[in-house]
């Protein structure tokens, strides 16, 4: 393992940071594809790199993939890059499909978890929020999302992984923080998620703040036949274009790789 303590702290310092995931480690939702994606990942790895200017990042992840592919795709390359941090996030995408195993799902992030740590990575993971709250047609997932976080948290218990427990707090479906599509976080979304990830971590100016509620709205929330036309919009805009790709076997990452499957030098903001 490759990470160094000082003689003034008991803070671990890491040269090697890789990201293992679906679309919300790819940051789908900070920025687009002509301007280039930030997210949360790359948010975590600018916040590191304050402390450890030494920092090289790489980015394995690729949105629409499911918790095995993430195993099977993105693990090897992963270990070979020898990290001592490591974040693996995977599941919502599974979370939407008919068929859905938490322990097969959590199975595979396990996996993760185990190879990992076993070469000397400290690793973080997340929980989910519950996306009915987010998107109220999504209501009926919301078993699946607490048998997942419950399997997720277990596993980490289990490897020493550190969890940003995101499902605890409800601040995390404010509206405010997911884009337009509610699938992906928005800006401030991936924002907290990466402070959420740093204070799991312990790094160096982080807290619990990510926790707390977003200021009042400076307008109520829609209600009444106005939330149910937003609902109707939302599900022809982005549910309907998704299930089609779903019936035909399509994935929104087919034919994409990975952004930065190599580990590069951080500037950060």
């Amino acid at each position: 393992m490759s990470s160094t303590r000082t003689t003034h702290s008991t803070r671990i310092r890491y040269a090697r940071y890789v990201a293992l995931g679906d679309s919300q480690t790819e940051g789908v939702g900070d920025g687009d594809d002509k301007t280039g994606l930030r997210g949360w990942a790359d948010r975590l790895a600018e916040q590191l790199a304050h402390h450890d200017t030494g920092l090289r990042y790489a980015n394995l992840a690729v949105r629409g993939r499911l918790a095995e592919q993430v195993r099977t795709e993105q693990l090897a390359p992963a270990l070979a890059l020898r990290p001592d941090l490591a974040t693996v996030v995977a599941g919502v995408n599974d979370l939407l499909r008919p068929r859905f195993d938490a322990d097969e799902v959590a199975g595979h992030l396990e996996a993760a978890f185990a190879a990992l740590t076993a070469q000397g990575a400290r690793v973080a993971t997340m929980t989910f929020p519950d996306v009915g709250r987010v998107a109220p047609l999504a209501r009926p997932l919301a078993p699946r999302v607490v048998a997942l976080n419950a399997r997720i948290r277990e596993a980490a218990r289990r490897h020493g992984v550190a969890v940003a427990d995101i499902e605890a707090h409800p601040a995390a479906t404010d509206p405010r923080l997911w884009s337009t599509d509610r699938l992906h976080t928005s800006p401030l979304g991936h924002a907290r998620i990466a402070a959420a990830v740093a204070h799991a971590l312990g790094l160096p100016g982080s807290d619990d703040t990510w926790t707390h509620p977003l200021p009042a709205p400076d307008r109520p929330a829609a209600s009444g036949w106005r939330a149910g036309a937003a609902e109707l919009r939302w599900a022809a805009t982005f549910l309907g274009p998704w299930a089609v790709r779903r019936l035909r076997g399509r994935s929104s990452g087919d034919g994409r790789t990975a952004k930065r499957p190599t580990l590069l030098p951080v500037h950060h903001n």
